[in-house]
């Protein structure tokens, strides 16, 4: 596993920049003698309705260097991925009859079990179904697991506080989803954002991404960062999807859940800042970010 830097007395937060990530460089790709070395990533989301949220997740894992990739989705749409993603292997999952998915089954909880990080809750709505697959996955994952999008709800926090395993959890809400999870609104939790971030990673004892025009990251023990980079065109359907799976790939990489999630955060920012620059400010698509990360690493 990669080290971590120092920590630092600034209360404020420590700001992600070039020095920083200097001193906390990604695992190197090097050293690896095939693609099991750099891991595996499971990403499980999607519904009949939302099939590309794991195809977008996927393929920002893939584009931060993980070795292999599976995507477990809801049955029927589960052929059509499989075409559309050669490079990864497609597991179809139990759905209801709205074509969400109902259950791991056997399979999924398999490749749960498999997996140096698994990916939670993208296209995936909240609910019951979703929170008793996302107990399952932190129950059964051996590696870093990350909670995005329908995985995240109102009784995230609390299941998270008490839940039984050991499990390393990544959190990356945005601030309408934090404040759903904290009964509040999103004005006030983008007012609020580092004390929050600091106080619900501490509580939940998870590494907690807050996202939004300043994103904060923090870890269980009270360490903050800051990221200031990035485009208001990463404001656009699929983005956070594409986040949630560089940070994946990374963890499956072998970077800690804290390294991944600032090292993810940097990257899909530099790459929006990217595309403002050579497409305009907004208008570029969420599917083009991640061919922007590979150069970005170094």
């Amino acid at each position: 596993m990669s080290t971590r830097p120092r920590a630092r007395a600034d209360a404020a937060g420590r700001r992600i920049d070039a020095a920083l990530l200097k001193r906390w460089p990604l695992p190197d790709p090097s050293t690896s003698d095939s693609k099991e070395d750099r891991g595996r990533v499971l990403v499980i989301g999607g519904s009949a309705q939302v099939p590309g949220a794991v195809l977008l997740a996927g393929t920002g894992a893939l584009r931060a260097g993980a070795g292999k990739l599976q995507i477990a989705t809801a049955a029927r749409a589960a052929l059509p991925l499989a075409i559309v993603m050669p490079e990864a292997k497609v597991i179809g999952l139990a759905d209801e009859p709205g074509g969400a998915i109902r259950s791991l089954g056997k399979d999924g909880l398999r490749a749960v079990r498999g997996a140096g990080a698994v990916l939670v809750g993208p296209g995936m709505d909240a609910g019951p179904a979703t929170r008793r697959l996302v107990a399952a996955v932190i129950a059964e994952a051996r590696g870093i697991v990350v909670l995005d999008a329908g995985a995240l709800d109102a009784t995230t926090g609390r299941a998270l506080a008490r839940r039984p395993s050991e499990a390393t959890i990544v959190m990356t809400p945005h601030a309408g989803e934090m404040a759903a999870m904290l009964g509040s609104d999103a004005a006030t939790v983008t007012a609020e954002a580092a004390a929050l971030a600091r106080n619900c990673a501490r509580d939940w004892g998870v590494v907690l991404a807050l996202k939004g025009r300043v994103t904060h990251i923090a870890a269980p023990d009270g360490r903050l960062w800051i990221n200031t980079a990035g485009s208001v065109g990463l404001g656009t359907s699929g983005s956070g999807d594409v986040l949630a799976g560089v940070v994946a790939g990374l963890a499956a990489r072998g970077s800690s859940a804290e390294q991944a999630a600032v090292w993810g955060v940097h990257l899909h920012a530099k790459a929006g800042a990217r595309l403002s620059r050579r497409q305009g400010l907004v208008g570029f698509l969420a599917r083009e970010i991640s061919a922007e990360i590979p150069g970005l690493m170094p």
